[in-house]
């Protein structure tokens, strides 16, 4: 039986057709016949031009043959394929809840200035903003113009417009790199302990990968023998912290040239240091025209808004614009547009002020209150910049009960070997998530487990 309701606004025929689907899944078996188009049109009080449409649609989709002489026939649809698997009900994904969340990346939500990226997104996002053409792949001029000022000023890059630019987050830029560099070069090397998503990107375009070890001057130059392309994090190694000193930055330069190689540069966390001022960057040492630096504004700015920046050698320009000059931008022009305009307008300058002085504070009491409740029971193995402190136990601790511990007390711990493989490993004490009250408290919880914790 069907109910075919002439009242709402769905058409007879469809009507018709999903019940008549309905009833095949459910109930007939293959072969079964179909009531006739006259009999369903005397028994509904329907138009046999809407049966036919009906019965076409199922004959369409598979459901049904029609036969001469014998009419409309079920055929063999193996109904299980065709009966929901989703459920389309609107269910909020269950997120664990935390009470507090050591996030080592992360910036606290009231850091972002959102009234004037809200003012300035509302002033310069108008009619002069062209909405119906693609924008430049490479990143609108005018950002390109204020990332190059910036890092020229601020990080001694020695660049122009035209050698930056724009991706969508560290791993967008990193991909652009390893297609573009392929033709030429196979085989990355990269600090062990090291950034493993910068691995796994040029991984996954089917690169070899090379793990160099460090020492307290960063990567042992000696060891890269007859490497030519290298991934370092000079300014503020990833993951501990060491600094490569001007004579080694030398030496790899030195070491690409006579190589023919390349090294990338990852200044990650440039804008965020508490105790000693950066140190300039690598490229702005280069004289042979061998760095490519990475930038982004994750860690100062916000990470959600996924905007990077790289500066290309001018060597690497000619066959960027071969390989990537029909590219569709990866960054929404808005975006962009309001990123150059807070830039532009001195905005970025003062933000960066506030966040240096938010998150140093926050460092400190982070600093403090380890060194207040953990004392020798721990060692810090690199501070004075970023978003988060490494330490390490000084005595015996069972890492399987600290883990346990910690989510029996809903305390969300971060550990370096998750990011950098290998051996090396160090608990991650994010403290720019935090506001400066909850650091003390949180601190409480997480020295009451590690004790708990020690054999």
């Amino acid at each position: 039986m069907y109910i075919i309701n002439q009242k709402i606004k769905t058409p007879l025929h469809i009507q018709l057709y999903e019940q008549v689907k309905k009833d095949i899944i459910e109930n007939y078996n293959v072969g079964s016949k179909l009531p006739s188009i006259r009999k369903v049109a005397s028994s509904y009080n329907l138009s046999r031009t809407t049966i036919e449409s009906a019965y076409s649609q199922l004959v369409v989709e598979g459901y049904i043959e029609s036969y001469p002489k014998k009419g409309y026939i079920v055929e063999d649809i193996n109904a299980s394929t065709f009966k929901a698997k989703i459920n389309l009900a609107n269910q909020e994904e269950k997120k664990e809840e935390w009470l507090y969340d050591f996030d080592p990346t992360r910036l606290s939500k009231d850091s972002f200035p959102l009234k004037v990226w809200k003012r300035l997104f509302n002033k310069y996002i108008d009619e002069d903003v062209d909405l119906g053409a693609y924008p430049s792949g490479q990143g609108e001029e005018g950002l390109r113009i204020e990332v190059a000022k910036y890092i020229s000023t601020s990080r001694g890059v020695n660049c122009h417009a035209h050698q930056v630019v724009i991706g969508c987050g560290f791993t967008n830029s990193m991909e652009v790199l390893a297609k573009l560099i392929h033709d030429k070069y196979d085989t990355l090397s990269i600090e062990n302990p090291g950034y493993n998503t910068a691995a796994n990107v040029f991984k996954s375009h089917g690169y070899n990968i090379k793990k160099i070890p460090i020492d307290k001057n960063g990567i042992k130059i000696d060891k890269l023998e007859k490497s030519n392309l290298v991934y370092v994090t000079p300014s503020h190694q990833y993951p501990t912290g060491v600094t490569m000193p001007v004579s080694n930055r030398h030496k790899l330069l030195e070491w690409a040239e006579k190589n023919d190689g390349l090294i990338i540069e990852d200044d990650y966390d440039s804008e965020l240091s508490y105790i000693n001022r950066p140190v300039p960057s690598l490229q702005g040492l280069d004289k042979f025209d061998r760095v490519i630096y990475m930038g982004t504004f994750s860690k100062s700015l916000s990470a959600p808004l996924r905007i990077s920046y790289m500066v290309l050698p001018e060597r690497l320009l000619p066959l960027y614009d071969n390989h990537y000059s029909k590219v569709f931008a990866t960054v929404p022009l808005m975006m962009q547009k309001t990123l150059e305009k807070f830039m532009s307008g001195g905005h970025w300058d003062r933000h960066l002020r506030k966040i240096r002085t938010m998150n140093r504070k926050k460092h400190n009491l982070m600093k403090s209150f380890l060194l207040e409740k953990l004392g020798d029971t721990m060692k810090i193995e690199t501070q004075g910049a970023g978003l988060s402190i490494l330490i390490n136990p000084m005595v015996d601790i069972n890492i399987e009960k600290f883990k346990d511990l910690a989510k029996k007390e809903r305390i969300k711990i971060y550990f370096a070997k998750n990011v950098c493989g290998g051996d090396w490993d160090a608990v991650r004490m994010g403290f720019g998530v935090f506001n400066e009250k909850e650091i003390e408290p949180a601190l409480e919880i997480f020295s009451s487990i590690w004790y708990k914790s020690i054999e």
